[in-house]
């Protein structure tokens, strides 16, 4: 624990047996409770391998999509009396060394939410992020700071930590099961005036991280504009949305 604080990371796994343990282990000792470990119905040995690194290990049946994971990873770690959790994908993309970081910025009091920005800094094209990516990433970023007058350097990162309140103030059950529930997360968190923190963040993009395909960005992209036009409508009290509180 860290000052009385029960400390969490959640991993939401598919297909990740080769860089899980090298995740696991660049994690600084002394400060996370518990791992908790969600596979979707991974093709490979990534669950058996989770549960002999002594993780917790939930195994979907089949596969859920990368929303529907998180919502078991949250609802797990809550469960378990987290009061910061972090998440952290296992495929070594993101740096596991920032949770300590990460954590203490949420532990201070200052922050409900961190993200660890890739574009904080120059290192997302040099860590590989291929070119349409990160000029998607600075548009769709570009467009939402203004739609929902924000003032973040990315929405798009898959490694973030959050107080327990804020977690709990989630409707998640009215969430997308697919990519852009972490989108209408920070946009549900910010309805709410949840206080956002950023840490640079150098990314890795190497042949057995994760990565969204081309087909998947668009749809992505799509939804991202959706639930900032949905933001914006609520906001104006034009219509409302079930997963904005």
């Amino acid at each position: 624990m860290l000052n009385g604080k029960k400390i969490v990371v959640i991993l939401p796994a598919y297909n990740a047996e080769k860089t899980l343990q090298k995740t696991i282990l660049s994690v600084p000792e002394g400060i996370v409770d518990e791992f908790v470990l969600v596979d979707d119905n991974s093709s490979d040995n990534t669950f058996n391998l989770a549960k002999k690194l002594g993780l917790i290990s939930i195994k979907h049946e089949k596969n859920l999509g990368y929303g529907a994971n998180q919502k078991s990873c949250y609802a797990k770690a809550l469960e378990l009396g987290a009061d910061i959790v972090v998440m952290l994908h296992p495929d070594y993309q993101y740096d596991p060394r920032l949770v300590p970081a990460m954590v203490r910025m949420i532990e201070s009091g200052i922050y409900d939410v961190v993200l660890a920005s890739r574009i904080l800094g120059r290192g997302a094209v040099e860590g590989g992020m291929p070119l349409y990516k990160y000029v998607a990433n600075r548009i769709l970023t570009f467009y939402q700071n203004i739609m929902i007058g924000q003032k973040l350097s990315e929405y798009h990162t898959g490694y973030r930590a959050y107080n327990r309140s804020a977690l709990e103030s989630l409707k998640m059950e009215n969430m997308s099961d697919d990519f852009v529930f972490d989108n209408q997360v920070i946009v549900s968190l910010h309805y709410q005036k949840m206080r956002f923190g950023e840490i640079s963040c150098p990314t890795k993009y190497f042949p057995e991280a994760s990565s969204i395909n081309f087909v998947n960005s668009l749809v992505y992209g799509f939804g991202v504009v959706a639930t900032s036009v949905q933001y914006r409508l609520q906001k104006w009290r034009i219509a409302k949305f079930s997963y904005l509180r």
